[in-house]
């Protein structure tokens, strides 16, 4: 029987890579997407059960539970992959900013971790959460105060569900820095950014995915983050 994962914001960049590659694998991965675009439409064809949902509304986040809880009788890993990054707003509306960052990096994987613990404990294995963080939770940020702070509550709600879900579910976190470049990023930022960490490259998806698998393997490491930034802690 494959196992089953569900995986927030498979629509682009990390997200997609490693939910192509589960699928590539043979789990049946249930996504979620912000927008629909044609590589939704392909992830679908990969087997993928793909459901939209706006993070920003919780009403949507509820909804999409309850779907979840209908179809399924047990989820085998719940990864919180999905993300937005806001800068300080210049145009006062700093509450909209901590409350959209908290929204979607807090609270949605909060209540979804609990309504959804009990498929987790139905898994006929250890089951596993991942939390994607940042490197920013442990240094801060003057430019995303917002979202640093937002990713610290993720970081510190591992340590938590850790506590309440053993010894059937394992709860850990990835906090990367610098895994992809966008296609719009110069040659000057990119040269700027690897400067960051003393082994001077960006991580790539390979490695993210590494680090993923790990964690599912794995069957004694809970309650962790697992930095992935090229030695930036040491820089």
């Amino acid at each position: 029987m494959s196992k089953v994962v569900l995986i927030t914001g498979v629509g682009r960049r990390l997200g997609l890579v490693l939910s192509t590659r589960l699928l590539e694998q043979g789990w049946q991965v249930i996504g979620t997407y912000r927008t629909e675009t044609p590589v939704i439409e392909t992830l679908r064809n990969l087997g993928m059960e793909a459901y939209k949902v706006d993070f920003k509304i919780q009403q949507e986040v509820n909804d999409f539970i309850g779907k979840i809880k209908d179809r399924h009788a047990r989820l085998d890993a719940l990864i919180h992959n999905a993300s937005d990054w806001l800068p300080e707003s210049d145009t006062g509306r700093h509450f909209e900013t901590i409350e959209y960052m908290m929204q979607v990096h807090v609270n949605a994987p909060y209540v979804m971790n609990l309504e959804l613990s009990a498929l987790l404990q139905a898994s006929d294995g250890m089951a596993d959460i991942i939390h994607v963080t940042d490197y920013v939770a442990e240094k801060g940020s003057q430019k995303h105060i917002a979202y640093a702070a937002s990713k610290a509550a993720l970081a510190n709600m591992t340590l938590s569900f850790a506590q309440l879900l053993a010894p059937k579910v394992k709860v850990n976190a990835i906090a990367p820095a610098l895994m992809l470049f966008n296609e719009t990023d110069d040659n000057q930022y990119k040269v700027k950014a690897r400067a960051k960490s003393i082994l001077q490259r960006e991580g790539g998806a390979d490695e993210f995915i590494r680090a993923v698998e790990y964690l599912l393997a794995s069957t004694y490491v809970t309650g962790r983050t697992l930095p992935l930034d090229g030695g930036r802690h040491i820089k």
